[in-house]
């Protein structure tokens, strides 16, 4: 038999209540919302519950408001019920009651990355290494070493040799047969591209070659190239090329589709650079939707590059979008609900709040300090000196009384900064908190400890400084 849960609110969040309830569907619990009697559910105590509450409707537990105020173990021995604080937000609910845990394993995938190191014959040896343990810490499973055409590469062999002996896997990536045989040669795993007049490459190493068509959208020189490495049992990886948009890239799409409805089983790489480098646009959404693509087909590898300053996310991206798709594949859902770090701009649910919620919790504030919201309207600052909303955050200023306080006055400009970011691009804010970007929220590669540590130091040194001002505004 699952438990029955009283849930208190007040008012004004009670249909709110509701709908996060509703949206949890919970298995393990039957619930009941029980509005108290008072307008703000923050401003809720335990006594005013004692007082109010002359039934707990055969409840097994109750939950009460993350900010009603009292004794709860006083409350439970009052009514003989277990009592205990929700979360202080009621977006975090379905966390509080572990639906967290429950969300799908992003652990698993079936997408290898090869990530492209475009301009490898420029670069030293050690930056080819440091080049690769960027591109693994992103999520690259293979390392691209891409040769530039009419470019010697003399330390072709040496970079492979490096790299393996850092514990990668590797990848040459080269028109020149010379290059190719070079690199397997010195321990390259795969070999980007042969094409049906270059198999003969093939049976000169061991490495795995991608497979590739002799023109551009020769899907018949493609099948070819194809049927002749499978007749000798060796292994291979076939890739009808993406093309860019204008160019072609609604027929690759269909090539794609082509070849593996031809060949059920066979290994197919995409390489995504055509679309994400030569479209000015937002890489994550390009991303999500050719890895959706790649989940359907049942597409093996990728093979992504950072050339451009817009595409300098892409593996991270590519490694989160594979992550999603293998869940919702598993699942046999929309790629929804997964996960939200694709959503760099934007947010699911931004506004938790409504205005009329709002002004009824900042009527009740007797105190000085500044409360900062967000919703469609605009921004709202609070005190108990009065409620003032705009979507320009320099038109608040003049109603804030901080022109003698620099401290109080940098606090309230980077809190309605964040806010009204929040605002323009649909965000969720919470005061005191940044604002949260996803995937796309840079981290340095390099010396993750150092970095760890000066986090942490930031986190002080903020800590501190909103300390310090939240004495000035009580002072003043």
């Amino acid at each position: 038999m699952s438990e029955h849960i009283l849930f208190l609110t007040g008012k004004l969040a009670e249909q709110s209540l509701n709908n996060v309830l509703e949206d949890m569907q919970p298995t393990e619990f039957t619930y009941r919302v029980h509005q108290i009697g008072i307008n703000v559910a923050a401003l809720m105590s335990t006594d005013l519950v004692a007082r109010r509450l002359n039934d707990t409707f055969s409840a097994d537990r109750i939950v009460l408001p993350g900010h009603c105020r009292g004794n709860i173990d006083a409350l439970a021995k009052q009514l003989d019920v277990p009592v205990e604080r929700g979360p202080k937000e009621l977006k975090d609910l379905p966390q509080y009651f572990g639906q967290e845990a429950t969300r799908p394993d992003l652990s698993h995938y079936n997408v290898q990355i090869f990530a492209e190191i475009v301009d490898a014959p420029d670069l030293s040896v050690e930056n080819i290494v440091k080049w690769a343990e960027h591109y693994r810490h992103e999520g690259a499973d293979v390392i691209d070493l891409g040769c530039l055409p009419l470019t010697p590469f003399p330390h072709l062999a040496e970079a492979i040799q490096a790299l393996k002996e850092a514990g990668f896997t590797v990848s040459v990536d080269s028109l020149d047969t010379d290059n190719l045989i070079r690199g397997a040669h010195a321990g390259a795993d795969y070999l980007l591209s042969l094409t049906e007049e270059t198999l003969a490459v093939a049976d000169e190493v061991d490495s795995t070659p991608v497979l590739i068509p002799t023109q551009s959208g020769d899907l018949d020189s493609l099948y070819r190239a194809i049927d002749a490495m499978a007749n000798r049992g060796q292994r291979f990886i076939a890739d009808p090329v993406l093309d860019p948009i204008h160019a072609g890239f609604t027929d690759s799409i269909v090539r794609y589709h082509s070849l593996r409805q031809r060949y059920p089983e066979i290994e197919i790489m995409m390489g995504t650079g055509n679309l994400t480098e030569l479209t000015h646009a937002d890489t994550a959404g390009n991303t999500a939707l050719l890895m959706g693509i790649i989940s359907e087909l049942h597409i093996g590898h990728i093979l992504t590059t950072e050339v451009s300053p817009h595409c300098r996310t892409v593996v991270r991206e590519s490694d989160l979008a594979r992550r999603i798709m293998f869940a919702a594949r598993a699942q046999n859902t929309p790629p929804r609900l997964i996960n939200d770090g694709l959503m760099a701009l934007h947010e699911r649910k931004p506004f938790p709040y409504r205005l009329d919620e709002i002004k009824a919790t900042a009527a009740a504030i007797k105190d000085l300090n500044y409360r900062i919201q967000v919703t469609d309207e605009g921004m709202h600052i609070y005190n108990r000196a009065g409620f003032h909303t705009d979507r320009d955050p320099l038109a608040l200023y003049p109603h804030l009384s901080v022109e003698d306080d620099g401290g109080h006055a940098f606090y309230l400009g980077m809190e309605l900064a964040r806010a009204h970011i929040a605002w323009q691009l649909g965000k969720l804010y919470t005061q005191d908190e940044e604002l949260k970007w996803g995937f796309a929220v840079e981290e340095p590669p390099e010396d993750l400890e150092k970095f760890a540590e000066e986090g942490a130091t930031l986190k002080d040194k903020r800590q501190k400084m909103r300390t310090k001002v939240k004495t000035r505004r009580q002072q003043s």
